[in-house]
């Protein structure tokens, strides 16, 4: 029954927030260089507010939602019980640690998924920024596209969802976002990790100015 009840719940407030999401942003999905797919693939975009999260998953269609999990950083997701449940329960996250131990690979989780068939959220900066231009993208990326070469990787640009929630404020602001998808790329032969990276990253500025 309490399993029933916190299945209940998590449904609910999925579609609170989504409606909440919709009022506050307008939730403007823009399949520019791709349409949406059942299929595996790695979404990666520009990451300026703890709000892209839910922005990114908002933007997708009900029919991929499910297969789709985003990857958060374990120290700020689960500081809080009720942080913990939202993204577990209703986001289905996957967690990564931010430090680094001697004896953990941070992708294990991530490559866990991928072999069981999921599609990534990801935010290569690895953190939040606040230039307007994302900052360098890490490694994870580029580990994740070679051990996964076949699996499309869409870049993504999120517009205006960090004036959503200014820093300092607690309450919302109804501003208009959207999320712009790009045109698909996989790694090149022989492509080394810097050249990919950067061209990755060039891939999400881009969809900017579309």
């Amino acid at each position: 029954m309490r399993a029933l009840l916190l299945d209940w719940a998590a449904t609910l407030v999925s579609y609170f927030l989504l409606g909440l999401i919709r009022v506050l942003t307008g939730s403007q999905a823009r399949w520019w260089g791709c349409p949406p797919k059942a299929e595996q693939r790695i979404y990666f975009a520009n990451h300026q507010s703890h709000a892209d999260l839910v922005m990114i998953w908002a933007a997708l269609p009900k029919e991929l939602r499910r297969g789709v999990r985003a990857v958060a950083a374990r120290d700020y997701w689960t500081k809080t019980p009720f942080r913990q449940w939202l993204t577990t329960a209703v986001f289905n996250v996957i967690y990564v640690s931010r430090e680094r131990h001697a004896d953990e690979d941070p992708l294990e989780p991530l490559i866990d998924a991928m072999k069981a068939g999921d599609s990534l959220i990801l935010f290569p900066e690895g953190t939040r920024g606040y230039a307007d231009d994302p900052s360098t993208f890490k490694a994870g990326l580029y580990n994740l596209a070679m051990k996964f070469p076949d699996v499309e990787l869409v870049p993504a640009w999120i517009n205006n969802v960090q004036r959503v929630m200014p820093k300092g404020e607690v309450v919302p602001v109804p501003v208009l976002c959207s999320v712009t998808f790009g045109v698909p790329m996989r790694i090149l032969p022989g492509e080394e990790r810097h050249d990919f990276l950067t061209r990755a990253r060039a891939a999400v500025v881009a969809l900017r100015e579309v």
